[in-house]
Parts: structure tokens; sequence; C-alpha cells
């Protein structure tokens, strides 16, 4: 009788734990989800600001077309990517045509001075903070995930519940050098 009452009280404590650990991966995707979310809000006040960035820029620069071209069409791009992966991909290419476009500014010391451009410019400095800080959120929640997935005896749940380690948002060692510009 004591024997069967220990049995059935350690197989309760083990469903108990199941139990947690199985609303925790929940939570956790749930989070991650949230996470990419907010970086998708962010990336989209990006790709709202692009088209009056180059529109400014135009006026001063008209015969860069080939620049302002490369804008458009990465933020087009950018906007139209589905999936983590290819948003990021997207984005990263967007953001090396706005750096160029922003070199423009000082071959064109008006466009430099331009109160509209510098606004922009200044809006779009405080959105590209904002996207750093929701992907370090985003990181941050899947390294959590991550490590619960990985992490004995939590990772038992994990295999039986097809809970699998997610990706990281990167940047390629390409984008982390300083950008080249020649004309």
């Amino acid at each position: 009788m004591i024997a069967a009452i220990v049995i059935a009280i350690v197989v309760l404590a083990i469903l108990l734990w199941a139990v947690v650990s199985y609303n925790s991966f929940i939570k956790l995707a749930n989070k991650a989800e949230e996470a990419d979310a907010g970086i998708d809000a962010e990336l989209k006040k990006r790709y709202d600001l692009v088209p009056n960035l180059v529109e400014t820029v135009k006026g001063y620069a008209a015969h860069e077309s080939s620049t302002l071209e490369a804008v458009i069409t990465a933020r087009n791009n950018a906007v139209n990517a589905e999936g983590r992966e290819a948003k990021d991909n997207a984005d990263k290419g967007l953001t090396g045509a706005l750096s160029k476009l922003f070199a423009l500014s000082e071959s064109y010391p008006d466009l430099k001075a331009n109160q509209n451009f510098m606004s922009l410019q200044n809006d779009l400095r405080d959105i590209e903070t904002s996207i750093l800080n929701a992907r370090k959120y985003y990181n941050a929640v899947i390294r959590e995930y991550n490590d619960r997935t990985m992490v004995f005896p939590a990772s038992i749940i994990a295999s039986m519940f097809h809970f699998r380690k997610k990706e990281y948002v990167e940047i390629e060692e390409a984008h982390r050098e300083n950008i080249k510009v020649e004309f």
C-alpha cells in the first residue's frame, strides 16, 4: 500500500514537471513570436520612412539615380520578404543601400544642410536603434528558448513535442565592415 502511494506520488510529480516544462516551452515560443513581430513593426517604420528620404535626396542629387533606384529596389524587396531569414537578408540589402545614400550627403553640402533631410536622417537613426533593440530582445528570447530545448531534463519534453532550436538574427560578415562608396 505504501509502495503504491510512493509510486503514485512519483508519477504525479513527473507529470506535474512535464506539464510545467511544456507550458514554459509554449510561453517562450510565444515570446519569440512577439519579439519577431516587434522587429517587423520597427522595420515597417523604416520602410515607410525610406520613400520620404529618397524624395528629399532626389531634388539635390538627381543624377545619382542608380543609388536612389538601388534604395527603392532594396526597400521594395524588404517589404515583400516572407519569413525571418528572407526579411533579414532583404533588410541587409536595404542597410547597404541606405549607407550609400547617406554617403551622398557628403558630396552635396546643400543636401547635408537641408532640414528635411537632417530630420529624416535623425528619424532613421532612431528607428535603427529601435530595430537593434528589437533584435537584441529577439535574440535574448531565442537564447532562453534554445537553452531550455538543449538542457536536460527539459530536452526530453522538447524532443517529445518537437520543440526545435531556433536561429538567431545575425549580421553577415560583409555588413560588419565599413562600407566603401565609390563614384
